[in-house]
């Protein structure tokens, strides 16, 4: 374990004003490698049943391959593009045999006992990096709204607010191979807060709003104040959420 810091986290998940629920998140801690953890959204579409195969084959995917990465040894970037591979794979053959069109996103951030951290995400689930309240980086949608701010024709704001907002432009289980887009954070200190999201708990707050919440929250208040403040601004036409929240603090 990399000395220094201390890991507090937290997962939620919440059907929203949903029916279903089709998202699915889990925070996993290595069996051999102490201090070595997977924080893991997937946001599944498709269908009543059908997204909730395809997150589920996401999370079942990934435990298989954590439980097989060794950090010593393993390329962490590699391990993440692995479970892209085999549950883009394997939700396309779940199509196939059930007839329905099961879709999910990804966003999961690996920390290694070194301090070293690897994320990638593929659709419109997000990954948020900050230090204290201030906002480091966070994953750039694959989605119709994100290229209009990418080519300067929306802004943020705007595109919150889209009606196209939840068109994705890749994901796993399409025709297509999904895109992926990888960030390393070389060494993690005190004062790091990670967080993994869906787009039901992203969509209703700003860049601000979330690095105030999380650097003056533990990991657990965080989690539920998000999920309750939310549903709150959802008013009755909120999505599924599911969110995981992993604070680097100070040992004394």
């Amino acid at each position: 374990m990399a000395t220094g810091y201390r890991l507090t986290a937290s997962t939620g998940i919440h059907k929203g004003d949903r029916e279903y629920q089709q998202d699915q998140v889990a925070l996993l801690k290595h069996a051999r490698a102490n201090g070595c953890i997977l924080g893991i959204v997937a946001d599944g579409m498709g269908g009543r049943s059908g997204g909730r195969k395809a997150s589920d084959q996401v999370m079942m995917t990934a435990k298989q391959l954590f439980e097989r990465y060794d950090p010593q040894t393993d390329d962490a970037g590699s391990m993440l593009q692995q479970i892209v591979d085999e549950a883009h794979i394997v939700i396309k053959l779940t199509a196939i045999s059930a007839e329905e069109e099961p879709h999910s996103t990804m966003a999961a951030f690996l920390i290694n006992p070194a301090g070293d951290c690897h994320w990638a995400h593929t659709g419109d689930s997000r990954i948020y990096h900050f230090f204290g309240n201030r906002f480091v980086k966070r994953t750039m949608d694959h989605s119709y709204v994100q290229t209009l701010v990418n080519k300067g024709e929306l802004t943020e704001e705007q595109a919150q607010s889209h009606p196209k907002s939840n068109i994705l432009m890749g994901c796993l289980g399409t025709d297509t191979d999904p895109p992926v887009d990888q960030h390393l954070i070389p060494k993690l200190r005190p004062g790091d807060v990670l967080m993994a999201c869906s787009d039901g708990v992203w969509h209703y707050f700003t860049t601000e709003e979330l690095g105030s919440i999380l650097s003056s929250l533990s990991a657990r208040e965080a989690t539920e104040f998000l999920i309750e403040k939310a549903r709150s601004r959802a008013r009755g036409g909120g999505d599924n959420l599911s969110l995981v929240i992993v604070k680097l603090e100070n040992l004394d």
